[in-house]
């Protein structure tokens, strides 16, 4: 599997995409455009391990209807990720069996050296 959900929008999404100079046959799904489907999510947390993992607590939403004050379960981040596109961490970056998750700079750090060992 090679594929990217991303924001068009975000400049960082941008930003590291352009960096990354991925090749032809990633998938690029624009997360605003095209929904996340339940299938895909569960194929993400298959990877990631959990919902808490993909889920974004940066987002402005998160802020707005005051999530950092409540106990939130699995069965909350999936129900929220799916409900709006802004709860995902972004980019996520599905490559052979790995995914890669935001965009600290380790993470684009780990996802390059897994590119250049293919």
């Amino acid at each position: 599997m090679k594929k990217v959900y991303y924001l068009k929008t975000c400049s960082t999404c941008s930003r590291i995409l352009k960096e990354l100079q991925l090749p032809n046959d990633f998938e690029l799904q624009d997360i605003k455009n095209q929904e996340i489907i339940l299938p895909q999510l569960e194929e993400m947390k298959a990877l990631a391990g959990n919902y808490e993992a993909l889920f974004s607590k940066r987002a402005t939403l998160y802020k707005e209807r005051g999530l950092k004050n409540k106990q939130l379960t699995e069965t909350d981040y999936k129900k929220l990720i799916l409900e709006h596109y802004t709860f995902l961490s972004r980019p996520v970056i599905l490559f052979n069996t790995k995914i890669f998750i935001g965009n600290s700079k380790k993470t684009i750090e780990a996802l390059k050296l897994a590119l250049h060992e293919n």
